[in-house]
């Protein structure tokens, strides 16, 4: 189903290498549930072809010509007619110095190219769903990078007092990479409750999806003080 809720789930491939995206393609349209319904050379096409076809994920490569993933990402998602996409950036490299901003731009995480077929499908349908691609391991790796930020003094610590005293609890955990399952378990909550929390937390703040929560949670601070 796709984001809306209704039909296959439309995917615009965005990668500079056609052998790339003609093996995204090949992987992709095996699962009935998933259309392939545009391909882009670089970032300009890519904003261009989701501004046409509004397709409900994006896989998005980060270093391409006329214009890269990550600046293509944030015009995408600043446009009202096009922020119902998510994006999800397509890497060579775990630690790419561009994964904590893509992040910050709005993408709901990142694969590595050279991802299992398997993997690759379910990636779509976890994104397409609203969830985001933010495993324990590469939500570590996002606080590495921005613990070592220059700019890391907290920005907009108000945005907090949105929040009650749960859900910044909870918001703080989700920062440190745990999944609603290990949530309940800290809190003594069912994963249904962690969700809800996680979910209005979400809401009140303005946040996509959980990638962009822990971003928020380390720009206003909140991380740190847990």
């Amino acid at each position: 189903m796709s984001a809306s809720g209704q039909g296959s789930i439309r995917v615009l491939l965005a990668d500079d290498q056609n052998l790339v995206r003609a093996g995204f393609r090949l992987v992709l349209e095996r699962d009935d549930g998933i259309e392939v319904v545009g391909e882009a050379a670089d970032g300009a096409e890519a904003v261009e072809l989701t501004r046409r076809l509004a397709p409900d994920v994006v896989l998005m490569d980060i270093r391409m010509p006329v214009m890269d993933g990550l600046e293509a990402t944030r015009q995408i998602l600043a446009d009202d007619r096009m922020a119902d996409s998510r994006i999800v950036m397509l890497t060579t490299y775990e630690l790419d110095d561009y994964v904590f901003d893509a992040l910050r731009a709005g993408a709901s995480g990142f694969l590595l190219k050279e991802i299992d077929p398997d993997d690759l499908r379910e990636a779509v349908h976890v994104v397409a769903a609203g969830q985001a691609l933010l495993s324990p391991s590469v939500t570590r790796r996002v606080i590495a990078e921005f613990a070592t930020r220059p700019d890391r003094r907290p920005k907009d610590p108000e945005r907090l007092g949105l929040l009650t005293e749960r859900e910044r609890e909870v918001m703080a955990l989700v920062a440190a990479g745990l999944t609603n399952n290990d949530i309940g378990r800290r809190l003594f909550m069912s994963p249904a409750t962690a969700k809800t929390h996680v979910s209005r937390a979400m809401i009140k703040l303005g946040a996509r999806d959980r990638a962009q929560l822990v971003v928020i949670a380390y720009e206003t601070g909140l991380a740190n003080q847990h």
